[in-house]
């Protein structure tokens, strides 16, 4: 038998305040350093959480085929809000934006509204794919092959081009040192 006791005092922080910074996913906000994305609204931002929890069932199941990499290792994020609207999913890596109509796309006010923001998507770049609920409840193979297809159609990402780097010798010398060697330093590429 095995006993073993460990005593430990632990401290904790008073009620109401905030957990220390590395125990806590960090974000950066517009205008904080990170990375420069358009503002949300908290309004916007907390509709996409609703959105999020009440989506209808084709989303849910299209959502199953895309979410963990699943779909050629891209990353999709649903419900995401952009600029003044809220896209269904969507692959920022391809540019590729990914809408589940119901029954009220049909209608013709709508109709217009879609091709608004289509075209605000299209002028950052990204490209739309609609299908409707029926669509993802009938085929959704065939929907997830016509998704993988626009994404391999995308441009693919800038690749970067190989690092230099000057091979270090004694005493903090490029090459070595050795003044045989013919050249004041060597090469060397990074892969």
């Amino acid at each position: 038998m095995i006993c073993c006791e460990v005593s430990a005092s632990v401290s904790l922080p008073p009620p109401g305040c905030p957990p220390k910074p590395w125990r806590r996913r960090m974000r950066a906000r517009v205008g904080e350093g990170g990375m420069p994305h358009d503002e949300v609204s908290q309004f916007q931002r907390s509709h996409a959480r609703e959105l999020r929890r009440t989506m209808t069932r084709a989303e849910t199941l299209l959502w199953r085929h895309l979410k963990a990499h699943r779909l050629a290792h891209l990353r999709f994020r649903r419900q995401r809000p952009t600029g003044n609207y809220i896209a269904d999913c969507v692959a920022h890596s391809c540019k590729l934006v990914i809408e589940i109509d119901g029954e009220s796309h049909d209608f013709e006010e709508r109709i217009r509204r879609d091709e608004v923001r289509d075209q605000w998507f299209a002028s950052r770049g990204y490209r739309v794919l609609r299908f409707t609920n029926d669509d993802v409840m009938r085929n959704l193979e065939g929907v997830a092959l016509a998704i993988l297809q626009a994404a391999e159609q995308a441009e693919p990402p800038s690749l970067t081009l190989p690092r230099i780097r000057l091979r270090q010798g004694f005493g903090g010398q490029a090459g070595g040192g050795n003044a045989a060697s013919g050249s004041a330093c060597d090469l060397d590429e990074e892969a």
